[in-house]
């Protein structure tokens, strides 16, 4: 599986590289796009949780990583106001 990083700014001007295991993140992010922080988060959720499936169905289990990731996702987004916003910098 081809993984990715996705580079994101957060509200704050912090910059946090970001894991999947899949390359599916490519069909769901757009680099340079600037993300309303709930959309962003429901983005990374449906791409990240699709990234785990796609490593279940090749290796028969779901990939910790990608659902570690998301985990910190949602921690760093208590820190924000919904409408704030997330730029995706860059997906590599």
């Amino acid at each position: 599986m081809p993984e990715r990083i996705f580079k994101v700014s957060w509200p704050d001007g912090q910059e946090e590289d970001c894991y999947s295991p899949s390359s599916v993140i490519d069909q769901h992010l757009i680099p340079e796009q600037e993300y309303t922080l709930a959309s962003f988060l429901a983005i990374a959720t449906e791409a990240l949780n699709e990234a785990s499936s796609r490593v279940r169905q090749k290796y028969g289990y779901a990939c910790s990583s990608a659902m570690d990731q998301l985990g910190k996702i949602e921690q760093k987004s208590k820190r924000f106001k919904p409408t704030d916003t997330v730029k995706v910098i860059s997906i590599r």
